[in-house]
């Protein structure tokens, strides 16, 4: 049950898991350690609610810790009665605030295979912690999502909520049938529990979800700087890392009190849109705003310094001036050889690397590597291409526009006697290397499929201007000599007035000056 590597398990297309076939619950053997982690700010009641179902459930008690995230509550939390054995309350300190700040303090302290970020006030079923866990004994680079519905908190004790969930049914503690669902599960449903969905990040909100815990530290926990959606933003981290998102319906769970959507929809928008816009770059809505400059671009464009000067600099400024504003370059050359050290500045041997460095040190769209990295994330797409062949103005547009509509994973375009060009999806690159694939190509052929194209495509030929326009030779031209073999060109609208008004300012000067000449000759005379 502890598999989950490239050779023992089929290749899983996009988010389609539906070759992983979990065991029924309870008629299995769990093995792996489970974190809970719980952020709390205040509410000890509902939290002693949540403590009292964790405490009744299947999952093994010897195999689960439960950390409380104390994040700055007055009066501060304490550990209820009714809780798991493996239950303690730790505080966030004076090093930051805030939902993802208190995530992360829990998790560094975890020492569970499983992390499972659950919120205070949630209640769940007895199988809820089983139901999640039991897809990580299958592989390790899944994340799986729990069910909730959101009630009005009746008045419960946590005795009351221990008992019921150990009986096994929520239904005996809640009225469910005026719960509200979440908005969530509607999308689940639609799109075949996101075995079809091109975005399954859009669904993995925080109130219970569950993953490895390398998972949670390799894309760098969740971001403290986000205060609002750090768990849509996280879930786009996780994404870009190549995760498969798994719905479980059979973690049921319970949401005491109703979202925050539903109380000031508007103003939840709001607080939410720029810190996404800055960092998911695929809410192509949130960036609307041309010629800003965005935290995390929508493209990197990878470029070996392998041609003269010239043509790099005309590579990269293509590359910025593109119809997409938010691109960042990487240029890949030795620049860890250019020292600080004494030299001959004119006959330095690496004296076209340094210029090219000086020509872009100071452009923060432009960034300098030895190598290409193994991955761009979080920016969602790369692309890598000879200077020799410069983007056209739209030629990244035209690349994203296919693979958005076939959901391929590379794009490989020929350009003849120039190699070839690539652009290639971050979240296919990082299922490769979640897999260990040796051979990332073949991976992401299997994964999420390959495409090729033709340079036309991306690169189509501009319109050819039409000849000049002749007017046709009036009946007596041929009486005027030369002029009448000097073809006359059609003038542009304007073009004409413009020569006209040229023409009588010529005029009116040659008066001036006659005038003067005049005036001049009778003051002789006189």
């Amino acid at each position: 049950m502890t598999g989950g590597t490239a050779a023992d398990l089929p290749p899983i297309r996009h988010n389609d898991y539906s070759p992983l076939d979990p065991p029924a619950l309870g008629e299995w053997d769990p093995e792996l350690p489970v974190s809970v982690i719980i952020p709390a700010h205040g509410g000890q009641h509902r939290l002693d609610l949540t403590l009292a179902a964790l405490a009744a459930q299947t999952y093994p008690d010897h195999l689960m810790e439960v950390i409380v995230v104390d994040d700055g509550s007055e009066p501060p939390l304490r550990l209820p009665e009714i809780a798991p054995g493996g239950t303690r309350i730790v505080t966030t300190g004076s090093s930051g605030w805030g939902i993802a700040h208190a995530v992360n303090t829990g998790a560094a302290l975890a020492e569970g295979r499983i992390i499972q970020r659950l919120d205070a006030d949630m209640v769940v079923c007895r199988e809820h912690i089983e139901a999640l866990a039991r897809w990580h004994h299958l592989a390790g680079y899944l994340v799986t999502i729990g069910a909730k519905k959101f009630v009005e908190e009746p008045a419960l004790a946590a005795a009351q909520v221990h008992e019921g969930v150990r009986a096994g049914s929520l239904g005996s503690l809640f009225d469910l049938s005026g719960a509200l669902p979440s908005s969530t599960e509607q999308t689940i449903s639609r799109t075949d529990g996101l075995r079809a969905s091109r975005n399954p990040y859009h669904v993995c909100t925080g109130p219970t979800v569950s993953m490895r815990r390398e998972i949670f530290h390799a894309v760098g926990g969740v971001d403290p700087q986000v205060l609002r959606g750090e768990d849509t933003e996280f879930a786009y981290r996780l994404a870009a890392h190549g995760v498969v998102f798994v719905p479980d319906m059979a973690a049921q769970a319970v949401h005491l009190g109703l979202p925050a959507q539903r109380r000031d929809p508007q103003r939840a928008v709001r607080v939410v849109a720029p810190y996404l816009a800055h960092r998911v770059p695929l809410r192509r809505d949130l960036r609307k705003d041309r010629g800003r400059h965005w935290l995390v671009p929508y493209v990197e464009v990878v470029l070996h310094t392998d041609g003269p000067e010239e043509r790099v600099r005309e590579a990269v400024g293509a590359a910025l001036d593109g119809s997409l504003g938010d691109v960042i370059v990487t240029l890949v050359a030795p620049w860890s050889k250019l020292s600080g050290d004494r030299r001959p500045v004119l006959d330095d041997p690496l004296f076209d690397l340094r210029l090219l460095r000086e020509h872009f040190a100071h452009d923060e769209r432009v960034r300098f590597a030895d190598e290409v990295s193994a991955t761009p994330a979080p920016i969602p797409f790369r692309y890598t291409g000879p200077v020799s062949v410069p983007l056209g103005r739209d030629t990244l547009e035209r690349m994203i526009r296919v693979m958005q509509d076939d959901r391929s994973g590379m794009l490989v375009v020929e350009l003849g006697g120039d190699g070839e060009a690539t652009l290639e999806r971050t979240e296919a690159l990082g299922r490769a290397r979640l897999l260990g694939a040796d051979d990332v190509a073949a991976s992401i052929e299997a994964t999420h499929g390959v495409r090729r194209g033709d340079r036309p495509e991306f690169w189509p030929a501009g319109p050819t201007p039409p000849p000049p326009a002749r007017v046709p030779a009036s009946p007596g031209a041929k009486a005027h000599g030369r002029e009448a073999a000097r073809p006359a060109v059609e003038r542009a609208p304007g073009q004409e007035q413009r020569r006209q008004e040229e023409k009588r300012g010529e005029g009116r000067r040659q008066e001036g000056r006659d005038s003067l000449l005049g005036r001049l000759r009778t003051a002789l005379r006189n």
